[in-house]
């Protein structure tokens, strides 16, 4: 039996939602870098941005037979990336207010002035914007998005939107040129991180296991959300065919654990591991194996030599 003629036995073709959904796979394989590159400027973060990503395309699937398709579906999976974002925004900014002393996020000098056609250089600088105005700077100097389409896309009208987009770039322009200041570490966290690490290369799992909270959450990108406990987490970096090692190292900025593949000039970045850790135990693992681009919008990757 012919194997196209089982799925199509009217040989009427795709059904409504097949079409549908084969344009969403076929849009979101084109357009999720460029996603990534949105979500990671407006929560400030490589590793929250695909989170955020992944919620979204995950909201969308579920509302893809909603679409209407005679409309592009491009446009309508950022709008729904941002408000995934402005969600995100709105949770921090709970959760900060609710923790003594939370630090603002720091400055960091540009290299020119920003404007139309923001360099990679300054992007980041956009994270020191409110949520609005960091939106329109983004959707109209980054992706070149129209005044009609950033309004559409954030609710708004294309007077709020010329007016959010001037004070963004205002700003953006004026922020000091002095160096960076050095973002507090915590000495516990770091010590947490390095044996982590310590553990992990040597497959000692039960060691890892000692680390990691009762109730701890795992995310792999692309491949699995739910408890740590009973999945098959460690057991598949032990079968990896690939050689890797893991690394404390920086992305941005931020604490994290780089993951290296070994190729022939040496161990070189891959992707990174994200761990939360509360009252010295960790509460979540996020894992980006399957996830490498991420590693490209970052500005800065830094990474301790494998041991």
């Amino acid at each position: 039996m012919d194997m196209d003629s089982s799925h199509d036995p009217d040989g009427r073709g795709p059904g409504p939602f097949e079409a549908r959904y084969l344009a969403f796979l076929e849009t979101v394989s084109h357009l999720r870098p460029s996603l990534h590159r949105y979500c990671s400027r407006m929560t400030g973060s490589v590793a929250d941005g695909e989170d955020v990503v992944q919620d979204a395309l995950f909201q969308a699937y579920r509302k893809l037979d909603t679409f209407d398709g005679q409309r592009p579906l491009g446009p309508w999976l950022f709008r729904i990336a941002h408000n995934r974002c402005i969600d995100f925004l709105r949770r921090r900014e709970v959760r900060q207010e609710a923790e003594a002393g939370a630090a603002k996020p720091d400055r960091v000098a540009p290299v020119e002035p920003p404007g139309p056609a923001l360099g990679r250089a300054v992007e980041h600088l956009v994270t020191t914007l409110p949520p609005m105005e960091r939106a329109c700077v983004l959707l109209k100097d980054v992706f070149d998005y129209s005044l009609e389409d950033i309004a559409e896309l954030v609710d708004s009208t294309v007077g709020c939107v010329k007016a959010a987009l001037s004070r963004g770039r205002s700003k953006l322009s004026t922020l000091s040129h002095g160096a960076t200041p050095p973002r507090a570490k915590s000495a516990d966290v770091e010590r947490l991180l390095h044996l982590y690490v310590e553990r992990f290369n040597r497959r000692d799992w039960d060691g890892v296991r000692e680390l990691v909270a009762a109730d701890a959450r795992l995310r792999v990108a692309d491949r699995f959300a739910g408890p740590l406990t009973g999945s098959p987490y460690f057991g598949n970096y032990e079968r990896m065919a690939v050689p890797w090692r893991l690394a404390v190292g920086e992305v941005d900025g931020e604490p994290a654990i780089i993951l290296l593949h070994r190729k022939a000039d040496g161990w070189t970045p891959h992707s990174l591991v994200h761990l939360d850790v509360t009252d010295n135990h960790i509460t979540r693992i996020a894992d980006y194996w399957h996830t490498p681009w991420i590693l490209q919008t970052a500005t800065s990757v830094l990474s301790s030599e494998p041991s």
